[in-house]
């Protein structure tokens, strides 16, 4: 037989399963939640945030004498419980949610001051403990959502900054790997001067190098909050030392200076470093599609495509082709762009639609930005791990189009003059011939004089090739 606890609230009283630690708020919100069909805590960090915020609040309205210290111990406790995800079960209100996520702070103060009221009376209830007076005592939904979503950042955003230094340490490997591989280059598709399948990692490399200092230049924002402003920004509700003492104590629980935002009513009107931060996980996003869209081109094949690399063979790739392959991972995190460029759209037109004292779309940042971080930390160490670890480099096919390609008439141009450089570009098609071949046959070069410079690994380093032509052109009287 179910017990049941009576429960009151401005709209009423309603009777509440003894079971259940959240109370009048959160049933009230049910009846209007599961929208997505995924509850907040699907992402649990903007609720273990929300407990630190309570057990700093809590720690803080003790020592300044605000609220009784037993009362706050067992707030400290019950926030510490919820910390371990045992109470998970007990969040179940949808991601999508009106009111600035108001009914997300109060069912996180249900849970804890039913908590609370528990180790101090055995029962639940607000004989000892409310939710309202006691667990969000200095506090308003308006300055603990928002900085719950900073502070909620913080591990997903180092997460991001490990699996990007672990893939750009993948592709170091591979341009070490590669360096010997010479290939040509292909700009608007078309061929292009030569370069090595080591240089081209190499890039990936760095692009992935300079996202990491990106994020690790952002992450500082993650701990400035807006704790104290209450709901406005001008504190009401708080009483004395008590906005001092809570960064104190969110300090010491985070291990890192947590800091109020320079102006309190701007961090309540413009929450701009949300936008920064999903501009960024977009743009991590997009580069690792884009060079996922390479793999894609460089792997294509095995034997009608560009066949310059091979990727890890994963799964078979057709139901009624035998020995067909796709490139899953590359065109999984291409899908994730998509999503991810979605998100950051959404959270775009939030921001922009917040209005006057306080933005309150924060279901659509929370949502859109938590779900991008999961996506794209996800898809790093499965790219990392399935694909660019294993990728092999067909080094014969990428020096049959090394020397194949047209483009090496490049060097002509520089040595003879860019006329030069046409002439032997269309011998090569009139004729079918390399330019390797086709300088030996128009008596521009000795066979000797080809081999040394028309050599497409040679052209790969300007630093080396530039003295070659320079003496070339000074025996033929050029310069």
């Amino acid at each position: 037989m179910t017990n049941f606890r009576t429960e009151k609230d401005c709209l009423g009283e309603m009777q509440i399963p003894d079971s259940d630690y959240y109370g009048i708020q959160t049933h009230r919100m049910e009846k209007v939640s599961g929208c997505a069909g995924l509850p907040v805590i699907f992402y649990p960090d903007m609720h273990y945030a929300l407990a630190q915020i309570k057990k700093a609040a809590a720690k803080a309205n003790g020592r300044i004498g605000a609220m009784p210290q037993e009362v706050a111990d067992a707030i400290v406790q019950a926030c510490d419980e919820v910390l371990t995800g045992k109470y998970n079960d007990q969040f179940p209100l949808d991601m999508w949610q009106g009111g600035g996520y108001t009914c997300v702070n109060m069912n996180v103060n249900e849970v804890v001051s039913n908590r609370a009221n528990e180790i101090l009376t055995g029962e639940k209830g607000t004989s000892k403990v409310h939710p309202n007076t006691h667990v969000n005592m200095g506090q308003s939904t308006n300055d603990t959502i928002p900085s719950a979503t900073h502070l909620g950042m913080i591990g997903r955003v180092d997460k991001m900054i490990c699996e990007l230094t672990k893939l750009a340490k993948s592709f170091r490997n591979k341009q070490e790997e590669f360096k010997d591989i010479v290939k040509v280059g292909r700009t608007c598709w078309q061929d292009a001067l030569p370069l090595t399948l080591g240089q081209e990692f190499g890039g990936f490399a760095s692009v992935t190098e300079r996202l990491v200092r990106k994020l690790q230049h952002l992450r500082p924002g993650c701990f400035e909050i807006v704790m104290g402003g209450s709901a406005v920004g001008t504190g009401f509700s708080a009483a004395p030392g008590y906005k001092e003492t809570i960064y104190e104590e969110l300090t010491k629980q985070y291990g890192e200076k947590v800091s109020p935002m320079e102006d309190l009513f701007d961090g309540f009107q413009n929450p701009d470093f949300i936008v920064e931060m999903s501009g960024t996980v977009k743009e991590v996003a997009m580069t690792l599609s884009k060079i996922c869209k390479d793999l894609r081109l460089m792997s294509s094949g095995p034997r009608s495509g560009f066949m310059e690399i091979q990727l890890p063979a994963l799964s078979p790739g057709s139901s009624i082709m035998p020995g067909k392959i796709n490139p899953t991972v590359p065109e999984m995190v291409i899908q994730i762009s998509h999503q991810v460029v979605g998100n950051d759209v959404a959270i775009a037109m939030a921001y922009d639609e917040g209005e006057l004292d306080l933005n309150v779309w924060d279901a659509t940042f929370y949502k859109c930005l938590f779900e991008s971080f999961q996506l794209v930390n996800s898809e790093i160490e499965i790219l990392r791990v399935h694909c660019v670890d294993g990728i092999k480099a067909n080094a014969a096919r990428c020096a049959q189009e090394a020397n194949s390609s047209i483009a090496l008439s490049t060097v002509v141009a520089t040595a003879l003059g860019y006329p030069m450089g046409v002439k032997v570009a269309h011998y090569c098609e009139a004729n079918n011939k390399t330019v390797k071949e086709a300088v030996i046959e128009m008596g521009l070069m000795t066979e000797e004089e080809a081999q040394k410079l028309v050599d497409p690994m040679l052209m790969t380093n300007p630093h080396a090739m530039a003295p070659v032509v320079d003496a070339f052109k000074k025996e033929k009287h050029v310069i």
